[in-house]
C-alpha cells in the first residue's frame, strides 16, 4: 500500500443533519466498529473553521491580515506544512493555505476557550483542551460530530444534529417511532456565515483542496492532516450535502505522508459527484450574488465549477458584514505566489465508486 492506510470512514448528510450515506470501516465482515462515530482522531487542521469563525465573529473579515512568520508559544514552535512563510497574509489566503502560524495567531488572539466554546455551539460533543494548541485541532472528535458542525456552513447558520432514523412503522402503517424536529435554532450570524464560505470556498478554488469539483456546484471545505501524517481528513460541502471523509489506521500508525488533500479529496470528490447527479445547482448560503463582489473579482466566471458564486453581505467595517476588495485589489497571494499545496498527481481509475476505493486506498484488499 503506497500511503500505509488500512482504514477509512465516510459521512455525509443533508444541511439539516438526515444522515444520507455513512461508511464505518473498510469490511463490515473483518470489523463492526463504526469508525465514522466511535471512532476519535485529531482532526487537525480541519478544526481550524472554527478558530476563523471566532474570529470573524470577534469583528475580522476575510481581508483581515495576519502574520505568517515563525511562532514560539513557551517553548511550542508550530510549523506551517512546507516550512514556508508568506508574511502578510489575509485570513483568506491563510485558510486557504492552511497556514497553521496564523490559526495560532488567531486563536491567541481570540482566546483558546472562545475556540472550544465556538466548536461546542456548533456541535462539536467531544471534550476539547482550551489550549493554544487547539488552533491545530489537537482534541480527538469523531468524523460524524465534525460533519455534523460543519452543516451550520451549508444551512444558514442553523444548529444541525445528526440523525439517521426519521420514522419506523409496523408492516400495518402503525408508527411506532417519529422523529421529533429540532425547532430551527440560528447559531451563526448570516453575515458570518457568508465570510466563512467565501473563506472556505477559496480552499477549493486555489488552496489544499483545489483537486475537489462537483461541476456546476459552488463547494466549500478544509482539510486536516494530524501529527505524523497519522489522520487524513477533508470536511467539505454544497448547499445540498455535508461530506467529510478520514482515512488513518486503527491503531494509530503514521501513514506515508498522506495527507487531507490528497485521497480524501479524491474520496469525497468522486462520491459528491455521484451523489449530487440530476440535483439542480444551489448555491452557498449566507451571501448576495451580485455582481463585481470579492470572489468574481479574483475568479471571473464564478470559481470552480462555474457555478455561481455567492457575494458578500452588505459592505461594512465589522462582522457586521463584509468589505469587499476593489475590482483591482490585491493578488490573491502574496507577490502572486501560488498557494503551498499538500498534494500531488494521481489520475483516478475507471472503476466504480467501490472498486476504486479499495483498489485507490487499501491496495486492492477487500
Amino acid at each position: 500500500m503506497k500511503f500505509n492506510v488500512s482504514q477509512g470512514a465516510l459521512v455525509a448528510m443533508t444541511p439539516s443533519g438526515a444522515v444520507r450515506a455513512m461508511v464505518g470501516g473498510r469490511n463490515y465482515a473483518e470489523s463492526q466498529f463504526n469508525r465514522a462515530v466511535t471512532a476519535k482522531r485529531q482532526p487537525g487542521s480541519a478544526f481550524k473553521p472554527f478558530v476563523y469563525l471566532t474570529a470573524v465573529e470577534a469583528g475580522m473579515t476575510p481581508d483581515t491580515v495576519q502574520q505568517d512568520a515563525p511562532l514560539n508559544v513557551k517553548g511550542w514552535k508550530p510549523e506551517n506544512y512546507s516550512r514556508e512563510y508568506f508574511g502578510p497574509v489575509t485570513l483568506t489566503q491563510a485558510l486557504s493555505m492552511s497556514l497553521n502560524t496564523v490559526a495560532v495567531r488567531l486563536g491567541l488572539e481570540v482566546g483558546p476557550a472562545n475556540v472550544v466554546r465556538t466548536a461546542h455551539r456548533l456541535g462539536i460533543a467531544s471534550k476539547l483542551e482550551p489550549n493554544a494548541t487547539i488552533s491545530l485541532g489537537t482534541s480527538e472528535v469523531s468524523l460524524n460530530e465534525l460533519v455534523g458542525a460543519y452543516a451550520p456552513f451549508a444551512n444558514g447558520g442553523f444548529a444541525a444534529s445528526p440523525y439517521v432514523v426519521n420514522k419506523i412503522r409496523t408492516p400495518e402503517g402503525k408508527v411506532l417511532y417519529a422523529r421529533r424536529a429540532d425547532p430551527p435554532a440560528k447559531i451563526i450570524d448570516p453575515n458570518a456565515v457568508g465570510m466563512m464560505n467565501v473563506m472556505m470556498h477559496e480552499t477549493l478554488v486555489t488552496g489544499t483542496a483545489k483537486k475537489a469539483d462537483i461541476p456546476g456546484w459552488s463547494a466549500a471545505g478544509k482539510t486536516g492532516t494530524s501529527q505524523d501524517f497519522r489522520d487524513a481528513w477533508f470536511i467539505g460541502y454544497t448547499a445540498n450535502l455535508v461530506t467529510g471523509v478520514w482515512l488513518g489506521n486503527d491503531d494509530n500508525s503514521p501513514t506515508r505522508k498522506a495527507t487531507g488533500g490528497g485521497l480524501p479529496v479524491e474520496v469525497w470528490t468522486r462520491f459528491m459527484k455521484a451523489a449530487h447527479q440530476n440535483v439542480a445547482p444551489a448555491p452557498l448560503p449566507g451571501a448576495m450574488q451580485s455582481p463585481g463582489g470579492f470572489l468574481s473579482n479574483l475568479f471571473p466566471g464564478g470559481g470552480r465549477g462555474s457555478a455561481p458564486v455567492q457575494q458578500p453581505y452588505p459592505q461594512q467595517t465589522s462582522n457586521q458584514g463584509y468589505v469587499a476588495p476593489p475590482p483591482n485589489g490585491p493578488a490573491p497571494y502574496p507577490q502572486g505566489r501560488p498557494p503551498v499545496t499538500q498534494t500531488s498527481g494521481r489520475p483516478e481509475a475507471a472503476a466504480g465508486l467501490d472498486g476504486w476505493l479499495i483498489d485507490r486506498v487499501f491496495g486492492g484488499r477487500r
